[in-house]
C-alpha cells in the first residue's frame, strides 16, 4: 500500500491510481461491495466515494435552471435534485465500505459536497479528501477540508488559473501541506480532443503541487499520457457493467478495463527513467551485434583494401565503421583469410 505520507510527486511505487464509484453502485449496498471487491483485484489504489445529500448541493425545483436540457447529455431531461439523489451513497454505508476497502488494501475516501459532509468523513477518519470540479469554485469547502491538515486533492475542471490561484492559497492559508490538483475536463463523457493534457506540468510548475488527471474520456489513453507528462495521481470511474443503469456507468470503465488502466499507467510511469545516453545495462550485451568492418576476401600482404574486400557488416568484432574510408586508401600488412574481423594490426 503506498504511504500518504509521502508527497505523491516523491512517490516512486508509480502513479497513485483512484476508482471512482459515483453512483455506479445504482442504489445496491450489496452491488457496492462488489465494486469494492473488483477494485481491488485491479490493482488500483484507492476507491473514492461521493458524500452528498441532493439538498446540500441544489434545490428541490423544476425552474428550467435546474433543468439539464443538453440534448446530447445521458441526463437530458433530468432535474439536478432527482440526479444527485439517485446518484448519492448512503451515509450510513459509508464506514461499511471504508472497512471493507481496508480489509483489502485499499485506500477508501471521498468527495465532500458540503461542510456536514466533512465533518461526517472526519468520524470516519478519511485518510484524505478529493474536491470535485464543480465545487472548486466553493472556497469555504475548500477552507473546510484544508483545516483537517489531512492530503487534499482538487480536481481543475473548468477553472481559469486565476481560479486555480484561489483554491490553492485557500487550501494552503488554512492548513494543507499536500496539494494535487488534477487536470480535468468535466465533461461526460468527455472528448479526447479536450483533454490538454500538457497543462498538467504546467500546473506543476505554476503551483509548485502535485499534479494528476481526473479523466473522463473514454479509454485509458490520455491517462497514460497523463502519466508520460508528470501526473503522479490518475481517477477514473468505475463500474462493473457499462450497460448498467446507474448515472455513470455509461463513462466508466469496467474492471478488466481498469485493470488495464493501473498496468498501463505503472508501465508508463517506470518508462520515464531519466535522462540517459549510451548502452543501459541490458543493451551491453547487445554491443557485439553492431556493425564492424571485416575482411570478405583472402588477401594477401601488400595488397590494396577496397570496397570489393572489406564490408562493414555484424557482429562487432572488427574496427569500427567511422574508419571505412580512412582504410579504403591504404595496404593489409599481412595474408588475411576472409570472414576475418579487421583490426590494426592488419593495416600498414
Amino acid at each position: 500500500m503506498k504511504n500518504l505520507k509521502k508527497n505523491f510527486r516523491n512517490n516512486k511505487e508509480g502513479p497513485f491510481i483512484i476508482a471512482e464509484v459515483s453512483g455506479n453502485h445504482g442504489g445496491s449496498l450489496k452491488k457496492m461491495l462488489k465494486i469494492v471487491d473488483e477494485v481491488a483485484k485491479t490493482g488500483a489504489s484507492a476507491i473514492k466515494l461521493q458524500t452528498l445529500k441532493p439538498e446540500n448541493i441544489t434545490l428541490n425545483s423544476n425552474s428550467k435552471e435546474f433543468i439539464i436540457y443538453d440534448k446530447k447529455s445521458k441526463w437530458h431531461n433530468l432535474r439536478l435534485y432527482d440526479l444527485y439523489k439517485k446518484s448519492q451513497t448512503p451515509w450510513e454505508w459509508h464506514k461499511i465500505i471504508f472497512e471493507k476497502a481496508k480489509k483489502l488494501g485499499l485506500y477508501a475516501f471521498s468527495t465532500p459536497f458540503d461542510l456536514t459532509a466533512v465533518d461526517f468523513l472526519e468520524k470516519l477518519k478519511v485518510p484524505m479528501y478529493k474536491i470535485a470540479s464543480f465545487e472548486n469554485n466553493h472556497l469555504p469547502l475548500i477552507g473546510h477540508v484544508a483545516k483537517t491538515k489531512k492530503p487534499l486533492i482538487i480536481s481543475t475542471g473548468m477553472a481559469s488559473i486565476q481560479e486555480i490561484a484561489e483554491m490553492v492559497k485557500v487550501a494552503r492559508k488554512n492548513g494543507c501541506k499536500n496539494l494535487t490538483l488534477l487536470k480535468c475536463t468535466s465533461s461526460y463523457p468527455a472528448q479526447i480532443e479536450e483533454s490538454n493534457i500538457l497543462t498538467i506540468p504546467n500546473i506543476k510548475k505554476k503551483f509548485s503541487c502535485n499534479v494528476g488527471l481526473s479523466d473522463h474520456t473514454p479509454g485509458i489513453g490520455a491517462a497514460i499520457a497523463a502519466v508520460a507528462n508528470g501526473a503522479t495521481v490518475v481517477e477514473k470511474h468505475f463500474t462493473l457493467n457499462k450497460k448498467d443503469k446507474s448515472v455513470d456507468s455509461f463513462f466508466s470503465l469496467e474492471p478488466h478495463e481498469f485493470s488495464l488502466l493501473v498496468t498501463e499507467c505503472e508501465r508508463a510511469f517506470r518508462s520515464l527513467g531519466k535522462i540517459f545516453y549510451g548502452p543501459t545495462v541490458n543493451e551491453k550485451k547487445s554491443l557485439i551485434f553492431r556493425r564492424s568492418i571485416y575482411v570478405t576476401k583472402d588477401v594477401k600482404k601488400d595488397e590494396s583494401i577496397t570496397d570489393q574486400n572489406i564490408k562493414i557488416v555484424r557482429p562487432a568484432k572488427g574496427l569500427e565503421p567511422k574508419h571505412y574510408y580512412k582504410l579504403i586508401i591504404k595496404k593489409f600488412k599481412k595474408d588475411i583469410k576472409k570472414n576475418t574481423p579487421l583490426n590494426w594490426g592488419h593495416i600498414k
